[in-house]
């Protein structure tokens, strides 16, 4: 493709332009050189002119591999770079389980921030309800509900191996046809530790693949509400320091950044998930790699530092007052470090 877009760009009248542009595909093809195949979660490369701090130009060439699957596949050529795919998978690290359950199989999948992934899935051959009376009728009426008994089990059984080992989630959605999902909440086999966490249950009209789209759109509601619950109850802490004077606490940029990085105090670090300021404005003595902004810097080195980041949005009333009073950034502390 970049092939294609060498030979397209030779054509632009421009010089200036013409030039830009092929050196950009130039230095992005040779960059790409680096890789023998796509990593698993995919590959964003980011390559142009850029001008610096001190107002001059150079070329920036940037190849990063995601933290979780990218599912955007986009080139443009453009005046700047578009960062809003990978700033999506920064928003959120909680991973929400599906179980599609019918009288046909089961799927297992995830959902984390708008990557979906199917990580299990079989199928179930359940005997039909027997219409004739008599012995036979008892008989068959026996050995289906020991099959679907047996099936609940399987289902329970798998759902403990997948969300609470090889795939850990932080809530669960049950979907499904008639009552199959109502029986496998309620089943005595179900693990304790999956039920404590089931978010809701919906009815979907599909079974596989097609009933996980359609439960994933039917939950949407309850998994935004458990974002902004536990924002909610975040900033209800830090707003509880501040009200109870505990001096465990910070309040804006200067304050918190040096409890951040002076006296390694920070427990939590709350930060307006749009925060406009440059890391280099604030953050003079640190090393600070290009002009980068302060959430960027934050999300990269928190860790570094001990501190639990907490990114909150503007849409709740206590998340627009902390973005609009607080300045967007403030710390519950491990320690007290306010004077009485």
């Amino acid at each position: 493709m970049l092939d294609d877009e060498l030979g397209t760009a030779a054509k632009i009248k421009s010089r200036v332009n013409r030039l830009s542009i092929t050196a950009a595909i130039t230095s992005t093809m040779q960059r790409l050189n680096l890789y023998h195949q796509v990593p698993e979660n995919g590959l964003v490369v980011y390559c142009g002119m850029v001008t610096t701090s001190d107002n001059k130009e150079r070329r920036l060439c940037i190849d990063i591999v995601p933290p979780r699957p990218i599912n955007t596949s986009l080139y443009l050529c453009d005046g700047h770079f578009h960062t809003v795919p990978l700033r999506e998978l920064l928003m959120t690290d909680d991973v929400y389980g599906f179980i599609i359950v019918d009288g046909n199989g089961c799927l297992f999948g995830t959902l984390c921030g708008n990557v979906r992934q199917i990580v299990h899935r079989f199928t179930v051959s359940l005997p039909n309800k027997h219409g004739r009376g008599g012995q036979s009728a008892l008989r068959f009426a026996r050995l289906r509900e020991e099959k679907r008994t047996n099936y609940v089990r399987k289902v329970a059984e798998t759902a403990a191996n997948i969300f609470l080992g090889t795939h850990p989630v932080k809530a669960i959605v049950l979907a499904g046809l008639a009552s199959f999902k109502t029986e496998l909440g309620e089943s005595a086999v179900f693990d304790q530790r999956l039920r404590r966490i089931i978010l809701c249950k919906v009815d979907v009209a599909y079974g596989g693949e097609s009933g996980f789209s359609q439960a994933i759109e039917l939950a949407s509601e309850q998994i935004g509400n458990v974002r902004i619950v536990q924002e909610q109850r975040t900033i209800a802490q830090y707003f509880d320091e501040i009200a109870m004077d505990t001096g465990k606490y910070t309040i804006g940029v200067v304050e918190t950044l040096n409890a951040l990085v002076e006296t390694r105090s920070v427990e939590t670090l709350i930060v307006w998930e749009d925060l406009d300021i440059m890391a280099s404005s604030v953050i003079p003595d640190m090393c600070v790699s290009g002009d980068v902004p302060l959430i960027e810097w934050i999300v990269d080195r928190h860790s570094d530092f001990g501190a639990k980041l907490e990114l909150v949005g503007n849409r709740s009333p206590k998340g627009h007052q902390f973005c609009q009073g607080f300045g967007g950034i403030g710390a519950i502390l491990r320690f007290k470090s306010h004077d009485e």
